[in-house]
């Protein structure tokens, strides 16, 4: 559980990295958490993120998971599904250009995806660690988009049952920057209205 006072589902989400090998998603679920992520802010309407979606046991799970890094080939797979972002480049023909806007709003449907997750008692992993390219080629990603991360979900499973390299990530201290080095009022400055909820270290979940 998260030591700061804010609201849920934000309070109890965390990323574990044991997941249940036998659990699976339904796919009126599946599409539960897609709604979140389609209603998230997007600049100019332009809706530039897309997902793959990747339940395990799917084509596309078996296309993506020999991509994996190795530190991600263990936990990954054992995940219920698996969304990989993917950002658009262009839209209509036009390539854009500029695409950290694009990126930001990816990242804020990803979080609201995350979130939807928790909510629904499900937790989610993200990561990046896997050949992004022979991924996106794999999955057949056209040129015109860029494939960004992936968003492991599922439920939490059973330690006894994973590499214990895997199961310690999940006892691993869970540690933010200070406020003070993340919102300035002058640049570098801390913002001197700080006034922290809670200590910087969480439980383990």
């Amino acid at each position: 559980m998260n030591p700061v006072d804010i609201a849920e589902p934000l309070r109890s989400r965390w990323s574990p990295s044991v997941f249940d090998a036998r659990h699976e998603l339904t796919a009126a679920e599946i599409t539960r958490l897609l709604e979140a992520a389609q209603w998230a802010p997007s600049s100019g309407n332009r809706q530039p993120w897309r997902f793959v979606v990747a339940p395990r046991g799917s084509a596309q799970h078996a296309a993506f998971v020999p991509h994996l890094s190795r530190g991600n080939s263990g936990w990954v797979p054992r995940a219920s599904v698996v969304l990989l972002s993917v950002v658009m480049l262009g839209q209509d023909g036009v390539e854009l250009s500029d695409v950290l806007i694009p990126t930001h709003d990816v990242g804020q449907a990803a979080a609201h995806l995350t979130l939807q997750a928790r909510a629904m008692g499900l937790h989610a992993h993200q990561f990046g660690g896997f050949d992004h390219d022979g991924a996106a080629e794999a999955l057949g990603i056209p040129d015109t988009a860029r494939l960004l991360a992936g968003i492991a979900v599922g439920v939490r499973g059973n330690p006894a049952e994973v590499s214990e390299r895997d199961a310690e990530r999940d006892h691993r201290e869970r540690q933010r920057r200070p406020l003070a080095e993340t919102a300035y009022g002058a640049w570098g400055e801390a913002w001197p209205g700080l006034t922290p909820s809670g200590p910087t270290v969480a439980d383990r979940g």
